[in-house]
């Protein structure tokens, strides 16, 4: 059984992603700039293909990129809509009114407060203007989200 999540361990780590598929793209850009400098001075007509090597190498980087944001973006547009309806559920009117200018970034960081200190939370963010790291350190009674990608 996995330890209950709190602030030092909810990040989560796909191991596929963060330590073999990113390293070996970032490689593949290294090499071949690698190549195309090394080779430079080499008399052949491949400096365009090793330059192309190095266009396409960071293409394809950019790409895995965009491939994992749009979703984290997604997901994070989820979770500002679950937090606008707990606050609606869990704030007096002039409260929730006032959670409007919350921030996205404000809005993740309160995903993890439990719902009995969420409304205290709500107006120390809103008075103290809170980072979502410092939201995430303030909170006392941890709720998991083990959902996230």
């Amino acid at each position: 059984m996995p330890a209950a999540q709190s602030f030092k361990n909810h990040v989560r780590w796909d191991p596929a992603w963060h330590f073999f598929l990113v390293p070996m793209l970032m490689l593949n850009i290294v090499f071949a700039a690698y190549k195309l400098v090394h080779d430079w001075h080499l008399p052949s007509n491949h400096h365009f293909l090793f330059g192309w090597w190095v266009v396409m190498a960071i293409v394809l980087f950019m790409v895995a990129m965009k491939t994992r944001m749009y979703p984290m973006k997604v997901q994070d547009r989820i979770i500002r809509l679950e937090e606008r309806l707990r606050l609606q559920a869990l704030l007096p009117a002039e409260a929730f009114a006032a959670s409007q200018a919350l921030t996205e970034g404000q809005l993740i960081g309160l995903r993890f407060a439990s719902d009995a200190e969420l409304p205290a939370l709500v107006a120390r963010t809103l008075k103290e203007k809170m980072t979502r790291e410092q939201i995430k350190e303030a909170i006392v009674v941890w709720k998991p989200d083990t959902f996230r990608v």
